[in-house]
């Protein structure tokens, strides 16, 4: 499994009871996670709970805010900053796991020796955006969510880098990638990090194993013929690694490299062990 050792403003500091208790910066956060499915004893740190999120019998949920100093505050990733604030469905605005992808891709875009151009589908508040951006590539940021990008665009500004060279695009991710098709447009790299579930603007729903080929398809038409990487994520348990990997290689690996698959998680402070959070499949050159 696959994890970054470098967090010092994020800590998954314990697991159980259906529960992760962590803490961003100062603030400790207890959230749902259905794959603790074990009841291992509670130490002292759980009382310190700033915030929790209460899953509802009905869908959904809302969080119980006990003593939260700020609504919104920031953590740091190496020189990347993020705003971080309780939302909706139980998330903070940041995927910690997925700061071992962005340590990948930026070791790539700085080996590379040349400009890169770097496609962030599904790209949500700019994580591997600003790892790519920071690492000197050039990207393009799309999601669908306006929301989100900016965001996106706030946690750059926060980094120093509001004047890197990056296209924040608001749009539906397979229909731009369609478009770039057309046009002609290549990329170096690509990361996808798509939703296990979704409704679009129209009320189309998006179910991520009914899809992923196709956009694995479309992504590999617009990688150049030197690219670095294409990178797929998936937090859908019943989208096994092994078979991201597949479809990278029969969509993306015509065009020669590897491919390798594998879980990314977070280390827990109380007992050495690493939590799964979902899977990582990529084609390299």
């Amino acid at each position: 499994m696959r994890y970054s050792k470098d967090w010092s403003d994020f800590e998954l500091l314990d697991a159980s009871g259906g529960e992760k208790l962590e803490r961003w910066g100062s603030v400790i956060l207890a959230r749902p996670d259905p794959q603790v499915i074990w009841e291992t004893p509670k130490g002292s740190e759980w009382g310190r709970v700033n915030a929790r999120y209460h899953r509802s019998a009905a869908g959904g949920g809302s969080w119980e805010i006990r003593s939260l100093p700020r609504p919104e505050w920031e953590v740091s990733y190496r020189e990347l900053r993020f705003h971080i604030r309780p939302t909706g469905f139980k998330h903070t605005g940041l995927f910690p796991e997925q700061a071992v992808n962005w340590d990948f891709m930026a070791a790539k875009i700085r080996a590379a020796g040349r400009p890169v151009r770097v496609l962030n589908l599904f790209a949500y508040t700019g994580g591997a955006t600003l790892a790519c951006a920071a690492a000197g590539a050039n990207v393009v940021h799309v999601d669908a969510a306006k929301g989100m990008v900016q965001w996106a665009r706030d946690n750059a500004k926060l980094s120093g880098l509001e004047g890197a060279p990056v296209r924040w695009i608001v749009d539906d991710c397979k229909k731009f990638l369609e478009r770039e098709i057309r046009r002609g447009s290549r990329y170096d790299g690509i990361v996808m990090d798509p939703p296990s579930y979704g409704r679009g603007p129209g009320g189309e729903v998006w179910k991520l194993e009914e899809s992923v080929y196709e956009l694995c398809r479309l992504a590999a038409q617009v990688l150049a013929g030197d690219a670095l990487f294409l990178l797929l994520n998936s937090y859908t348990t019943g989208l096994s690694a092994s078979v991201m990997e597949y479809l990278l290689a029969v969509t993306a690996g015509a065009k020669g490299g590897k491919t390798s698959s594998s879980e990314i998680g977070l280390p827990v402070t109380a007992n050495g062990l690493v939590l799964p959070q979902g899977s990582t499949a990529i084609w390299e050159r």
